[in-house]
């Protein structure tokens, strides 16, 4: 009897997850797949389940397979996955829901943190010989507003956290129906305009790409900052690095952008108020395991499902 085939679109996968798959063959795409390659691995070996750690699956993909009845994310987003022309074919899409939550939530807040106590410039310039106790404040966020947007997994780890140091938390998420006790929740614009502190942590839509552009970045208190562990999609960048310069807000820290791989010529490079880390939120030895395992049990859920 011949074996079904998970193809990867990465070059490994966590061995425990591999320990719930010896049933199947393994094809893995590589580092940094793109479409042509996909469709020529999806050709090829026809799999039946298609585990998403890097790169796009187009409708251009999902044709090319005849056999394919699950694609399951190495992670929590699927902006990265043609879900409509999935839906077409009858093919699950599977998401390894709040299996990054927790690194996720700490690398926000390393951002935060980050940005706040200006740690990045302060190393900088200690390295190149200054020594600026007597000119330096930093922000202290305790009395300050955090703002929300979105307040899942993810979100809901922030906000507890904003709590214990001592900041008013408020947050909008149009699927939630209760938040902690900590937390309120209030309309889009009013936590946008309210937050000392505005992290991002929804899905990115068609409905809301560009959420934070030159109109609403300008609602903004002064002096506030701006992190996104999220997707890319969600800021208008050049209305962001232009809100940087002018000082409108005091710095920003991003792990993900509108083009990845992030381009070495990229207008944020010359930005001082500006963290930058290279979508690497999720990426930790735990939550490796944890997407990866998640993610095979979302295949085999269906796999496992009479055809």
């Amino acid at each position: 009897m011949l074996r079904d085939t998970i193809l990867v679109t990465g070059a490994d996968l966590a061995e425990q997850a591999l320990a719930l798959l010896p049933s199947f063959d393994i094809v893995y795409a590589g580092r940094t797949p793109d479409e042509e390659q996909l469709l020529d691995l999806s050709r090829r070996h026809q799999p039946a389940a298609i585990i998403v750690r890097y790169g796009r699956i187009t409708s251009r993909v999902i044709e090319a397979n005849s056999k394919l009845r699950v694609i399951a994310k190495h992670g929590a987003g699927l902006d990265t996955i043609d879900s409509a022309a999935a839906a077409r074919r009858g093919i699950a899409v599977k998401a390894a829901v709040g299996a990054n939550a927790p690194a996720v939530a700490e690398h926000t807040w390393a951002l935060i943190l980050a940005c706040a106590k200006n740690v990045a410039g302060l190393d900088q310039r200690m390295r190149a010989g200054h020594w600026d106790k007597p000119t330096h404040k930093s922000l202290e966020l305790r009395g300050r507003t955090l703002g929300l947007v979105g307040l899942g997994a993810i979100g809901a780890r922030v906000a507890t956290v904003g709590a214990a140091l001592g900041m008013k938390v408020i947050a909008h998420d149009p699927y939630a129906t209760t938040a902690p006790e900590s937390v309120a929740l209030l309309p889009l614009a009013e936590v946008i305009a309210g937050a000392d502190v505005l992290s991002l942590h929804c899905p990115l839509t068609p409905d809301n790409a560009n959420m934070l552009n030159a109109a609403t970045l300008a609602t903004m208190r002064p002096g506030a900052i701006v992190v996104n562990t999220a997707r890319g999609g969600l800021i208008d960048e050049q209305a962001l690095a232009d809100a940087l310069r002018s000082g409108a807000l005091l710095a920003a820290g991003l792990d993900s952008f509108q083009v990845e791989p992030f381009r070495a010529d990229h207008p944020f490079i010359s930005i001082p108020n500006l963290v930058l880390s290279p979508h690497i939120g999720g990426v930790t030895s735990d939550a490796y395991v944890g997407m990866g395992v998640a993610a095979a049990r979302n295949v085999l859920a269906v796999l496992q499902e009479p055809a």
